[in-house]
C-alpha cells in the first residue's frame, strides 16, 4: 500500500509542475496584455 502512494506522487509530480508553469505563463500573458492596453491609452 504505501509503494503504491509513493509511486502514485511521482506519477503525479510532473502534472502539478506542469500545471503551475502554465498559470505562470498565463499570468505573463495577462501582465502583457495590460501593459499594451496601458501604452495604447497613452
Amino acid at each position: 500500500m504505501k509503494r503504491l502512494v509513493i509511486v502514485s506522487l511521482l506519477c503525479l509530480a510532473p502534472l502539478v509542475t506542469t500545471a503551475c508553469h502554465t498559470v505562470q505563463g498565463a499570468g505573463k500573458d495577462v501582465t502583457s496584455v495590460g501593459e499594451a492596453m496601458e501604452d495604447a491609452a497613452k
